[in-house]
């Protein structure tokens, strides 16, 4: 390996993982969330190779990439939901991107927008159904809806869809899915009853898409499944359903050398060695997106054999004590990958760092470059 550091994105595994999540959700379209940068493993790429898998929809909560992803050429449907006042809503129109809305305020600023460049936003309605985050209230609903309503009848707004998120997808024997549904169901039908026709209904992440068909509706929004990664909770690993991890994290070692019994390692020597022994210092750092509370703890393979991070997580590297294994300056570590090559997975990373598998892909940070594979 050439590079001293780096994500290495298959996107052959993207285009089998959309496909089939598609097959899982076979009468819905599918929506794949490359939002935060496709969950850190680069936005145009992904975005095209879901579209090569079956991805009809894309979707991202900024707005500003939604912008990009049309701007690369993509012309397939994009729906963004995370605006905010004064934000780019004209470019959303003008480029034909599906836009949410949760307030009377953002409505007005899309209607505004659409009446300023003299085009018809296209909009889906999203409702709380009981996350308790974005989406309009249902008792604010009718308010909500008679301000799209006039701004329909004039052509500025075309409703596209209502949709909602789970707080407890990832839970499926939870009766908060059941409750949230309800209320999806009551606000659909309360907006059709206002004349809006031809409405999609959506609700589904990667955990209901995987485990819950009855929320599938007309379509389904799979995100860290779309990467192989497994939403955690009830769900089980990724693997069970044919998935599989896009994503390796490698890095060269740029140092190996012998150390007695008894020598600290790294910062604070949170790490003695307890025989003479080798050391490997590995490239990468918090500054990369390793989190400084894996040390001691985080998992790495080199030459087929599993350790774990001495010592603490560093800036710009930290350290493996690898016994005698042969292994010298220049040879690869791999940090997480697919566990059926024996690598560890993501999800190894995240129970180290007390954390879930979404935040260990998303915190790569810009030093470590992504390098594609199998991109057609």
């Amino acid at each position: 390996m050439s590079n001293l550091r780096g994500a290495y994105v298959d996107l052959a595994v993207i285009r089998e993982n959309v496909k089939v999540l598609h097959d899982l959700a076979k009468n819905s379209e599918v929506m794949a969330v490359v939002k935060a940068d496709a969950y850190g493993h680069g936005l145009i790429p992904v975005a095209k190779a879901a579209r090569q898998g079956g991805a009809s929809w894309l979707g991202t909560a900024l707005l500003e990439e939604a912008i990009l992803l049309r701007k690369s050429g993509d012309k397939g449907r994009i729906l963004t939901w995370l605006g905010y006042p004064q934000d780019k809503w004209q470019e959303c129109i003008d480029l034909d991107i599906d836009v949410s809305v949760s307030s009377i305020d953002i409505a007005s600023e899309v209607i505004a927008a659409a009446k300023k460049i003299g085009k018809t936003a296209k909009v889906h309605i999203k409702v709380d159904t009981g996350l308790g985050r974005n989406g309009v209230m249902p008792q604010d609903l009718a308010d909500l809806t008679k301000v799209l309503e006039e701004a329909t009848a004039i052509g500025l707004v075309e409703v596209i869809a209502v949709w909602t998120h789970f707080a407890l997808a990832d839970a499926p024997s939870s009766p908060t899915i059941v409750k949230q549904l309800e209320v999806l169901d009551e606000s659909f039908k309360f907006v059709q009853s206002r004349g809006f026709k031809n409405l999609m209904k959506h609700a589904a992440n990667s955990a209901a898409t995987l485990t819950a068909p009855h929320t599938h509706f007309d379509l389904v929004r799979p995100g860290i499944a779309v990467y192989g990664i497994t939403p955690g909770g009830e769900v089980g690993k990724a693997s069970q359903y044919g998935l599989a991890p896009a994503m390796s994290l490698k890095a060269t070692a740029t140092l190996v050398k012998e150390v007695p019994a008894g020598h600290g390692i790294s910062y604070g020597a949170e790490y003695v060695t307890t025989t003479d022994t080798k050391i490997a210092l590995i490239p990468l750092g918090y500054a990369d997106g390793i989190p400084r509370i894996a040390g001691n703890k985080g998992p790495v393979v080199a030459q087929g054999k599993k350790f774990k991070v001495a010592g603490r997580v560093c800036m710009d590297q930290f350290v493996i004590d690898i016994g005698q294994l042969d292994f010298s300056t220049g040879d690869e570590v791999v940090l997480f990958g697919d566990p059926a090559k024996n690598e560890p997975d993501v999800e190894e990373w995240a129970q180290a760092s007390q954390s879930i598998g979404y935040e260990i892909v998303t915190r790569l940070g810009p030093r470590v470059p992504r390098i594609y594979l199998n991109e057609i």
